[in-house]
């Protein structure tokens, strides 16, 4: 994790945001995937 840190740091966090609202949403649709 070294160089480019304001981007490195923007993307990383539109990804950990994207993956919290696909868990997010399977959990309201149907259970989620391990019971979240």
């Amino acid at each position: 994790m070294s160089g480019g840190y304001g981007y490195g740091a923007g993307f990383a966090l539109i990804v950990v945001l994207f993956i919290l609202l696909i868990i997010i949403g399977a959990s309201y649709v149907g259970g989620g995937y391990g019971g979240y």
